[in-house]
């Protein structure tokens, strides 16, 4: 390290408080804390919700958790299963979401009326008969009963769940860039006025 690198790394340092310069810090989420406190709240949510609602996953909290991140991380449902290593395929993975009140546009494209559907269900139709009636598998009768089930009970505490979800997630992106802006901040402080032909 020569005599203009090491000026360079003590005035970051003034700036910054810091007592050494890494490439990466450990910690980037500010005052929420680390990556694990993130996973932690996010946790909490999904224990909620299962103590409330009948779960139709084989899925842990911490797979659900996985689930939770990659969808809004804009992931399908193919690379969410991907993500967790085979412990999950594609339908598994659109029954989980479905659980945690994560919703698709696709999740509304169903082969039939869906005021029909309603009506059907509002009457406690028997699947079998329901199927017969809409000219369709009693499977996706099944997986569209989840569905509407799953968005009605979403509907009934204000999506209350997925506002939860998404604050967590929205509070990590602003907490990490307002410590990259900092990190910046402190950077063309220290850089400014000072040659900028430094050889590393």
């Amino acid at each position: 390290m020569d005599k203009k690198t090491e000026e360079l790394r003590d005035i970051f340092m003034d700036v910054t408080d810091e007592a050494t310069v890494t490439e990466k810090q450990e910690e980037t989420h500010g005052s929420l804390g680390s990556e694990k406190k993130v996973g932690e709240r996010l946790r909490g949510v999904v224990e909620e919700m299962r103590e409330r609602y009948a779960f139709d996953t084989a899925l842990s909290d911490e797979e659900l958790v996985t689930v939770v991140r990659h969808f809004y991380a804009g992931d399908d449902d193919e690379e969410i299963a991907d993500e967790l290593g085979g412990a999950a395929d594609e339908k598994t993975i659109a029954r989980a979401r479905v659980d945690l009140h994560l919703f698709r546009e696709s999740d509304d494209d169903a082969p039939f009326d869906v005021a029909e559907f309603r009506a059907l269900l509002a009457d406690d139709t028997p699947t079998a008969e329901c199927a017969e009636e809409l000219d369709v598998g009693e499977s996706t009768v099944r997986r569209y009963r989840r569905i509407v089930e799953a968005k009605d009970a979403a509907r009934t505490v204000n999506r209350q769940y997925t506002n939860e979800f998404e604050n967590i997630l929205q509070d990590r992106e602003l907490s990490d860039q307002m410590t990259r802006d900092i990190q910046q901040d402190g950077l063309d402080d220290a850089t400014e006025g000072m040659e900028t032909n430094v050889s590393f």
